[in-house]
């Protein structure tokens, strides 16, 4: 048996070490290790409740605006106020610029770049693929970033700034939209749907959305050359590269719904286990047995959790905590929301191989045809002249609770307050989800599953299956320890 520590890695926000176990040219066994502390729960303690509106963004620069809609959230269900038709709205857009943004940037920036790497200089499918995303001189890159910035100019009409917006408030967004802006909104969205209609798609948003089985995915594959659109130059390698059994988790999904609109959303909630059923969130409880932190034998549901560091502590090897729903393994994600929603593309690819690399990056990209699909209607919806924001008290004692779809997955935030200031506020993350450690039955984390049986080519210190599957789920290691 060899022992390989692969990290710290590159291309993922914060810090991140796996530990593997090798048998037979095989990982046998992985520890995923979060190894920085951040303790934005302890900074919380004692401050007025409204200040988390300030101080949660900080938690990270690429998805602040996810931790400002949950905590809104949160204040808004202590405060007991709702959002007007137009803060919907305006709320759902920042927070889908900001998921599209990271879906995309996770694809060019993040993924694509490791299947350019010299380990596949042999494959006739190298030059052209290496041409376009090899990390630091890739066209894609430059092409994207550039659509990128004109995209975020949507977050200054809508929130002001980017990272760490100040428009959003527990009763919708403070930022009022004018009749013309709302054309200047349009025209935004318009131009990076053309950047994806011509570059990451070679087709309309509407067909990509559209794709509603495995068979239709491969028919429109072929339908041009695989250098049309990088979609298609995805899936080309992809399946080269069989990443469809490469990076196989639990198969057990969960989404809190994401995009609220009046009484429905535009991805549905729940959970998934050969079946879509009811989310209980009264079952979620994190683990603490291989944490380097302080807490009892038994695992305790977030509103009543703490965040004390523990650095001496036999067993434990990481600051993530071991999140679970009714003491399972969950995976989240896009797949995860896409596979609830009932996405049929979805559906039927992970009913084939289950949740896998190659699935995960189909399924961002689904997501992302569907985001900005929804972004330019509600655009459209936007009623100038009516409220944004609605207001009022906070109690003295409350407590609420915020639950969003982040681009990486499921988003809680716990909050209590008594005499006016915040009592506890406690944080679960997506990557902490996905890369949590063992819990006291010893069952291992999402990505520790799925990296059972990663191949490793002689002589590799940093097996590049490894990074592929760990990118896959897209880590964001700065939020997954608070």
């Amino acid at each position: 048996m060899a022992r390989l520590v692969v990290g710290p890695f590159n291309r993922v926000e914060g810090d991140l070490e796996v530990r593997l176990d090798v048998v037979d040219g095989q990982v046998r066994e992985a520890h995923v290790v979060s190894p920085l502390y951040r303790g934005f729960e302890q900074i919380l303690q004692g401050k007025d409740p409204l200040d988390s509106l300030v101080i949660v963004p900080r938690i990270c620069g690429i998805c602040s605006v996810s931790q400002s809609v949950a905590a809104a959230s949160a204040l808004a269900q202590a405060q007991g106020l709702s959002m007007p038709p137009n803060g919907e709205r305006a709320v759902n857009l920042i927070l889908a610029c900001e998921n599209l943004a990271d879906h995309l940037t996770h694809f060019y920036l993040f993924f694509m770049p490791d299947l350019a790497r010299e380990i596949y200089a042999d494959e006739p499918w190298y030059p052209a693929l290496a041409e376009r995303f090899r990390a630091g001189s890739g066209v894609a890159a430059r092409e994207f970033t550039a659509a990128r910035a004109r995209l975020l100019h949507l977050m200054g009409f809508l929130a002001g700034k980017w990272p760490h917006s100040l428009s959003l408030q527990p009763g919708g967004s403070t930022r009022a939209v004018q009749p013309q802006e709302r054309v200047r909104l349009l025209m935004i969205l318009g131009g990076f749907r053309r950047f994806l209609e011509e570059r990451t798609y070679g087709d309309r948003l509407e067909t990509i959305a559209g794709l509603s089985s495995r068979r239709a995915l491969l028919e429109w594959r072929d339908q041009a050359p695989s250098g049309t659109g990088d979609l298609r130059q995805f899936l080309a390698v992809a399946d080269r590269l069989g990443l469809d059994r490469l990076g196989r988790a639990t198969d057990r999904f969960m989404s809190f719904g994401g995009f609220p609109l009046g009484e429905s959303r535009l991805f549905r909630r729940g959970v998934w286990s050969d079946g879509v059923r009811d989310l209980d969130e009264g079952t979620i409880a994190e683990d603490l047995s291989h944490s380097w932190m302080l807490g009892g034998a038994e695992p305790l549901h977030p509103s009543a959790g703490s965040t004390l560091p523990l650095m001496e502590k036999e067993g434990a090897y990481s600051w993530c905590k071991a999140p679970r729903l009714n003491g399972q393994v969950i995976e989240v994600g896009a797949l995860a929301r896409q596979l609830i929603d009932g996405q049929p593309l979805v559906r039927e690819l992970v009913g084939h191989s289950g949740g896998n690399v190659a699935n995960r990056v189909i399924a961002r990209l689904i997501e992302s045809a569907r985001l900005l699909i929804a972004m330019e209607e509600w655009v459209r919806q936007l009623c100038p002249g009516e409220p944004f924001c609605a207001s009022g008290p906070l109690p003295e004692e409350t407590q609420g609770v915020g639950l969003i779809e982040a681009a990486r997955g499921s988003l809680g935030h716990w909050l209590r307050v008594r005499n006016g200031r915040i009592l506890n506020y406690q944080i679960v993350a997506p990557t902490t989800w996905n890369f949590s450690p063992r819990d006291r039955n010893q069952v291992p984390g999402a990505l520790e599953q799925a990296l059972v049986g990663a191949p490793v080519r002689p002589g590799e210190r940093t097996p590049v299956s490894v990074q592929h599957i760990v990118r896959s789920f897209d880590p964001c290691m700065v939020c997954t320890v608070h």
